[in-house]
């Protein structure tokens, strides 16, 4: 007897779990929002369209549009452009995916997690939230470091504390393989939180300065080396073949990573459904011009051969005696390591938020606020994590495993839209064989792919590389024909975004911004009308 009622327990326990984990999340109704936010335990809503944009080219650009446009440079030659603008095209697509799910969501919390918890199950939003934590954890450590490296290499500039600052306080003191002490990594992500936990008002005007201050560097550099320019130098423009673009493309795809931070500050938006994908877009295409302006100056100005490993871009413009703007890209590096560092910690905060408002983590990390209007509990817990991680351990060879949190939350986030759609459809419209179809082009598109990356990778036939690419474009383009079209309140936002900026244009209101507006508006509209 007491053997049966342990297996029917443990039965039980697992059929609750199943039933758990399986179950996909109920949207927030308005009013239930509404009624949030007047209880004092929503977030403020102070982010216009400005912010947002200058939040994912905050999240984007970093130290590395300096250093990893030089780097691929020197594999890819000038043709590192093209490698630049092949992964631009793919993170717009991967844009308009996030575009369409955040005009047609109520303004919450979440991102992919939030996506993946609607779309498909509890289980799959918590592995979509681990894989991000993971990512967003031990990145923030190493930019700190790195940040924390950059700040004593300014501070050595002066003879007052040149070979005078040791090197466990900045650069690192290695201890065996694991432990790694840095003293100022933790004081700079404790000044960050600090500022995070004020509100999202003072720590967007800190990011704003600092993305602004970054901007207007890099569009110095790029006019100071376009004098400098020698057209010869890019003759021949893909010298390596078209292996060196690809490969180069797959390099440079990481740089643009930060555009879905904006999708996490829906519950901080003005006007969530008309901002949120203009900010997304608006940021990405900021991003791809100035890398493409970086990677045009810098093969320009010397031979691709020549460039240096460590600090390419510096070293050109100190070979042709401008060693002032080599100073400017220390402290644009500084900058743009700064406000990376920032949204990172903010988002993972709203994540943390959302997870702890869903009952999948402690209720203490659901609190906000109450003057502030900020997750102040999660946004520490965020800040002590990280500060152990930068202050303790050698994170960089953790750093080389980050790309499998960012390319399954796109992954997953790509998904999204289309079981959405289906889900969109009643029962009658879409059939349980054609939702099983598509799952089988999903299946296939995602396998496909990954065999053609590893194909590539080790110089496999063109043949069996050729037959993936042709299987992994059918399953699209019977993905394509076969899913529903776009849902109804996509195109209703598209719609609303289009009337609203034409009457703020009658008006002549913030016409650089409506302008933009309109037009992703418009392509928005023509998208829904082809589909």
């Amino acid at each position: 007897m007491g053997m049966e009622a342990s297996s029917s327990s443990s039965s039980s326990c697992c059929s609750r779990f199943w039933s758990s984990a399986l179950r996909s999340k109920r949207l927030v109704t308005p009013a239930e929002k509404a009624a949030r936010d007047s209880s004092g335990r929503g977030l403020s809503r102070r982010l216009g369209v400005l912010d947002l944009v200058l939040l994912g080219v905050g999240a984007s650009i970093g130290a590395g549009i300096f250093v990893i446009t030089g780097t691929v440079a020197h594999d890819a030659g000038p043709g590192v452009t093209i490698c630049f603008i092949l992964a631009g095209a793919s993170c717009v697509i991967n844009a308009l995916c996030y575009a369409e799910l955040s005009s047609r969501f109520p303004a919450v919390v979440g991102g992919a997690y939030l996506y993946s918890y609607t779309a498909f199950n509890e289980l799959t939003a918590f592995l979509v939230f681990a894989q991000l934590m993971l990512d967003y954890h031990i990145g923030a450590a190493s930019i700190a470091r790195s940040l924390a490296g950059y700040v004593v290499s300014i501070l050595e500039l002066f003879p007052v504390f040149k070979d005078s600052i040791p090197k466990w306080i900045g650069h690192g003191q290695n201890i065996g393989d694991v432990l790694s002490i840095n003293v100022l990594a933790p004081v700079l992500l404790i000044l960050l939180t600090l500022i995070l936990c004020l509100g999202v008002q003072e720590s967007s005007a800190v990011n704003s300065f600092m993305t602004v201050t970054k901007v207007v560097i890099v569009i110095v550099v790029i006019f100071a080396g376009a004098f400098e320019v020698d057209v010869s130098n890019w003759s021949p423009f893909v010298p390596n073949g078209a292996k060196s673009i690809f490969t180069g493309a797959t390099v440079v795809f990481f740089a643009y990573v930060g555009f879905d931070a904006v999708a996490n500050s829906a519950e901080e938006s003005k006007r969530p459904q008309r901002d949120l994908p203009v900010g997304i877009m608006g940021s990405l295409l900021i991003c791809i011009a100035l890398y493409i302006g970086v990677c045009l100056v810098i093969t320009g100005m010397v031979p691709y051969t020549l460039l240096g490993e460590d600090a390419p871009l510096a070293e050109a413009f100190t070979s042709k005696g401008l060693k002032f703007v080599s100073i400017l890209i220390s402290i644009g590096a500084v900058a743009g390591l700064t406000t990376t560092l920032l949204v990172g910690l903010y988002v993972q905060s709203r994540l943390y938020l959302g997870l702890g408002r869903d009952g999948l983590l402690p209720s203490i990390f659901a609190k906000v606020h109450s003057k502030r209007h900020t997750p102040i509990h999660s946004q520490v817990w965020v800040g002590i994590v990280a500060s152990v991680l930068a202050g303790l351990l050698n994170v960089r060879m953790l750093s080389h495993i980050l790309s499998v949190g960012t390319l399954t939350g796109y992954s997953v986030v790509s998904a999204c839209v289309v079981v959405l759609r289906w889900k969109d459809k009643r029962n009658s419209q879409v059939s349980s064989s054609s939702r099983q179809e598509g799952v089988i082009c999903l299946i296939a598109v995602a396998v496909t792919g990954f065999a053609a990356g590893l194909l590539f990778r080790y110089d496999a036939s063109p043949i069996f590389l050729i037959l993936a690419i042709v299987i992994a474009a059918g399953a699209s383009a019977a993905l394509l024909f076969r899913q529903p079209s776009f849902p109804g309140s996509y195109k209703k936002a598209a719609n609303t975004m289009w009337v609203e900026c034409v009457k703020n244009s009658k008006r002549k209101r913030n016409l650089k911004v409506n302008n933009s507006a309109m037009l992703l508006a418009l392509h928005h509209i023509k998208i829904c009308e082809i589909h």
